[in-house]
């Protein structure tokens, strides 16, 4: 046996009735159909359900399983002390998901926990599963910062396992949806909001788990949800598998979308080619790397080439020949931003020029980025098949006499103040549509307290060569 079901679910506190009492009824559909799922749950009988949470143990890189073969935890947080739950841990599945990544190279285990207990996006699962059903051992996994392929491949770790030790498994993907649906919900509201909500409804009724790995983390991220990969974990479990499924209810009154979604396996598990899902997603992302490639601009060509060699080698390439004119006879400032999956994985730059060519000021602004952004890990060799690369190259910064000669569309920014401090933000970027947005920003990446701190202002355009 293997899995013999699955589950997407949300976990808002105030379901549970000593943590609100009265206001769960505000979502009842959602409270009806978590119901149903303990009931299916209980039907299939599993013995041991896998539940993937983003509140578990979380690592940049690195998927965190829980060890040990119990644990417990309460919604103390939330005001609720008395309402606690606890559950067996299923050790040998455990293990022999370990050994499993260990052999692939996948970066999973159960090294590094900090805090044994249960956390809240895995006890309300439970909450609902064992009003109906109690005979069942857990397996708890957390989310990283890890691509949507290696969530899925945890899933298809989490099949193998349970295909080798013959075990009844169902997996619950613990997750809400995006958290800025309304103007007044805890979060505001961003137009990619419903947008994230409509598109996870529409994945989840066809079972397009294809979709659901190529969404843009950029896009999730401006929605704010905590479930996604969540749901790329259960996908890898369904793996090569037919299913039938069936969206439950889908609401958010309260500004987080709450969805909750039922996955039937149908027919033979693995039989389905047509459902592998993580080889089609490798195989786009070849594809579109050599597209991009054939289509690069010099000035991102250049800043990959520089970025690989370092990487690879350790080696600082000299601008090859053949390049634009402009690139070997203009000094300028240039920032390359490096982005992965859609998120920013590296950025730096200078705004004046420090190298005798603006070539070569590409070429080491893009090993910065690569290695000296102070916000992220080195990158690595096996990353780079994944980057995607901008270069900016500024126009010389003027000084302007206040905010309302900015447009942070068109425009960058410099915050500075006498005593060194400066802060720089580039135009057009996502999720930056107003002019205090961009002003604040670039303050607080120069330290600066735009309300005590005398300050100045300059702007400057860029040329985005991507």
């Amino acid at each position: 046996m293997s899995i013999v079901g699955a589950f997407a679910v949300p976990h808002p506190p105030l379901i549970i009735p000593e943590v609100s009492p009265g206001e769960e009824h505000q979502i009842q559909h959602t409270v009806d159909a978590y119901d149903e799922v303990g009931r299916r749950i209980s039907e299939l009988a599993p013995e041991t359900i896998v539940i993937s949470s983003p509140h578990s143990v979380m690592y940049y890189d690195y998927l965190h399983i829980s060890p040990g073969s119990y644990a417990s935890g309460s919604f103390a947080r939330f005001g609720a002390r008395d309402a606690r739950y606890s559950c067996d841990y299923d050790v040998d599945l455990v293990e022999q998901i370990c050994q499993l990544a260990d052999r692939d190279g996948l970066p999973a285990g159960t090294e590094g926990e900090r805090d044994p207990e249960l956390d809240h996006a895995t006890m309300i699962p439970l909450h609902f599963i064992q009003r109906h059903y109690t005979a069942f051992k857990v397996v708890r996994i957390g989310l990283s910062e890890l691509s949507p392929a290696d969530h899925y491949e945890l899933g298809q770790l989490v099949q193998e396992a349970a295909r080798k030790l013959g075990r009844r498994v169902v997996f619950v993907a613990s997750g809400d949806l995006s958290h800025k649906l309304l103007e007044s919900g805890p979060y505001g509201f961003a137009a990619e909001g419903p947008k994230f909500d409509e598109r996870i409804e529409k994945d989840f009724s066809s079972a397009d788990f294809l979709d659901l790995l190529e969404i843009d983390r950029g896009f999730a991220e401006r929605a704010a949800e905590c479930g996604l990969r969540s749901f790329h974990i259960m996908a890898g479990a369904l793996d090569r598998t037919a299913v039938k499924p069936e969206v439950l209810s889908h609401e958010g009154p309260f500004g987080v979308g709450y969805c909750v979604a039922c996955f039937s396996p149908v027919g033979e598990e693995g039989a389905d080619e047509s459902r592998a899902f993580r080889d089609q997603l490798e195989a786009r992302r070849t594809e579109d790397l050599l597209s991009r490639k054939l289509d690069e601009d010099p000035f991102v060509s250049l800043a990959r080439a520089s970025l690989e060699a370092y990487v690879r080698d350790g080696k600082r390439i000299r601008p090859p020949k053949g390049l634009p004119a402009e690139m070997y006879d203009t000094r300028a400032g240039a920032f390359v931003s490096i982005k992965k999956f859609g998120e920013l994985r590296g950025c730096i730059g200078t705004i004046l020029p420090c190298r005798a060519s603006l070539a070569e000021e590409i070429c080491t602004n893009a090993i910065s980025a690569a290695a000296h952004d102070p916000r992220f890990p080195q990158v690595s060799a096996d990353e780079l098949d994944d980057l995607v690369y901008d270069v900016d190259v500024l126009s010389a910064p003027e000084p302007i006499g206040s905010e309302k000669d900015l447009d942070p569309r068109r425009y960058g920014v410099i915050v500075s103040t006498a005593d060194g401090r400066r802060g720089l933000l580039l135009p057009d970027l996502e999720g930056v549509d107003t002019i205090s947005e961009q002003v604040g920003i670039a303050a607080r990446k120069g330290g600066i307290d735009l309300g005590r701190d005398p300050y100045s202002l300059e702007r400057f355009t860029v040329t985005r060569h991507a």
